[in-house]
């Protein structure tokens, strides 16, 4: 037992994971136990299912990593509940797990991993194809461990928890709860970013606004419900019009903004290709947002006559983020106009 204590004395505070903790206890556990197999998994009470996230094989019979069993199916649940950690006859004891039964289990030993709050994060087990004695030094080396890896798992879940919510918070910070799509703040980052790439490559870079006209007339008339079905509409409509690499975001109210990367032409008709280019996916835009939109239960819907668009084309060495898009609301503007005066 000294040993033992002195090996952990050397390998806990050096372990800065739960895998660099677990392998050398797995390690240890093999040597104190004998068996063939050792290994840690977590326990999905959710899903139902137990993962064996680590293992530690030296014989005949291999525990993989990566293994996912329904956890109603396991050694570890029934020993659980039946507050039995040790076998060397799993057949006779559980001969109802499938899982024990294609692994070729005859001998088990195993201790939940429990957090602070009592719920069962994992285990750490050992196993193998033969019979095994028992050694009276495996329990308490079990709990033992256990206990180290109970904190050590708890705190990287943890971790993980937090680092996915930044993650999800830092997604709906740069989203539209609306639509689903970039808000301004996001779409004008990925406008940095293609033009920091259409620099790179020699490229150009078409910039389009897209404002509703007569939107607060659907408002007024129908109801905010029925305006944000109109929205989510008209979002779903300009993206399936677009290019995959093409980015469609909403700028707030009424207002999309969409930016896509250029293709180079030969050096004499540059300007005759980026202003055909514009024209193109202005036709596209203006085309996608024409038609019947459903306004939600109780709204019935309408006939939408289009919005008004301005689309450019512009290098990423002669203006930036901040002008392309002002050039690109002037050519709505001019659009919006023009409308007015036909209608």
């Amino acid at each position: 037992m000294d040993q033992i204590l002195s090996f952990l004395s050397e390998t806990v505070p050096k372990a800065k994971t739960v895998e660099q903790l677990t392998r050398p206890l797995l390690a240890l556990l093999e040597r104190v136990t004998g068996m063939e197999s050792t290994y840690l998994t977590t326990i999905d009470l959710e899903q139902g299912v137990q993962r064996v996230e680590f293992a530690r094989n030296i014989g005949s019979m291999e525990i993989p990593e990566g293994l996912v069993v329904p956890w109603e199916d396991t050694l570890c649940k029934r020993a659980l509940e039946q507050n039995r950690l040790f076998s060397d006859d799993v057949a006779e004891c559980w001969g109802d797990s499938d899982a024990a039964k294609a692994l070729g289990i005859k001998t088990y030993v195993s201790a939940p991993i429990t957090a602070q709050d009592g719920r069962v994060l994992g285990t750490v087990c050992a196993a193998s194809s033969s019979k095994v004695a028992r050694s009276p030094d495996v329990e308490p080396i079990l709990k033992l461990l256990s206990g180290l890896l109970a904190y050590s798992l708890e705190r990287e879940l943890l971790v993980e928890r937090l680092q996915s919510a930044n993650s999800e918070l830092a997604k709906l910070a740069l989203t539209d709860a609306l639509t689903g799509l970039p808000n301004r703040r996001a779409i004008l980052g990925e406008l940095e970013r293609m033009f920091a790439l259409a620099l790179r490559e020699r490229m150009y870079v078409l910039v389009g606004v897209v404002d509703l006209d007569g939107f607060k007339c659907i408002n007024d008339t129908h109801g905010h419900h029925a305006g944000d079905a109109f929205l989510q509409g008209v979002a779903g409509r300009l993206q399936g019009s677009l290019r995959s690499s093409d980015i469609l975001g909403r700028a707030g109210g009424d207002e999309f903004i969409v930016i896509a990367l250029g293709t180079p032409a030969p050096q004499q008709d540059q300007a005759s290709d980026r202003r055909h280019a514009a024209n193109l996916l202005q036709e596209r835009l203006t085309n996608a947002t024409v038609g019947r939109y459903a306004l939600g239960t109780g709204h019935g819907d309408i006939q939408y006559d289009g919005a008004s668009v301005g689309v450019v084309a512009v290098l990423p060495d002669s203006v930036d983020v901040d002008e392309a898009i002002k050039l690109a609301d002037r050519e709505m503007y001019k659009v919006k106009q023009r409308r007015k005066v036909s209608g």
